[in-house]
């Protein structure tokens, strides 16, 4: 079970996640090099990332849910048996204005179901139509922020159905940012939190 699933209980509704745009947010994004092995940052997409270890209880796994091992290094998490599939990271932390972050990459978009609590996923394997899935359901976000490796950015306004589309006319690497905020404070490790926000990115290679 996840952090944020023994964080929030069952009987929150998705009225208790608020999509109201927020400020542009630091994120973690997932690459995978030409070989398979992963890494994981923390920033922004183009900017010099920051310490890996910024961020606590980082976890990597595949679709079926176990831990793959998780090297932390300077600028970066090394994840150097990812195997083919997508692949997902999570981590959190407190920043200095007491906001307690979930951060949840994933890699990919071959798989039309989520994993994490928050999570962009494709309507079709390899698609370019995404949907936001919060703790089992569909919500509508109310912005996607694009980056990619080549400096092209957009932000993406939902369609009547919720659902957002990115055309990826050139080459490269995309990272769909969206951040959402409970409604509600929570208490984690005798710690309450009156503002706790989660981050979900989904990034892929379009390959020329």
């Amino acid at each position: 079970m996840s952090p944020l699933r023994r964080l929030l209980s069952p009987s929150f509704a998705l009225a208790a996640l608020s999509l109201a745009c927020a400020a542009h947010a630091d994120y973690v994004w997932l690459e995978r090099d030409a070989g398979g092995v992963a890494s994981a940052y923390v920033g922004e997409l183009g900017k010099t990332p920051q310490a890996a270890s910024s961020v606590a209880a980082p976890r990597a796994f595949l679709a079926d849910g176990k831990d793959l091992p998780l090297t932390l290094e300077p600028a970066r998490m090394r994840i150097p048996a990812a195997a083919a599939g997508d692949l997902r990271l999570v981590a959190s932390r407190v920043t200095d204005k007491g906001v307690l972050h979930y951060y949840q990459a994933r890699s990919g978009r071959a798989e039309t179901r989520a994993l994490n609590d928050l999570e962009l996923v494709p309507t079709e394997p390899g698609g370019n139509t995404f949907r936001l899935v919060w703790k089992g359901g569909i919500v509508a976000a109310t912005q996607v922020n694009v980056e990619t490796s080549a400096g092209w950015r957009r932000v993406l306004a939902p369609a009547q159905d919720g659902s957002v589309h990115l055309d990826t006319p050139f080459p490269g690497l995309y990272v769909l940012e969206v951040t959402a905020k409970v409604n509600g404070a929570v208490t984690v490790g005798g710690k309450r939190y009156e503002d706790v926000r989660h981050t979900a990115t989904l990034s892929f290679e379009v390959r020329p």
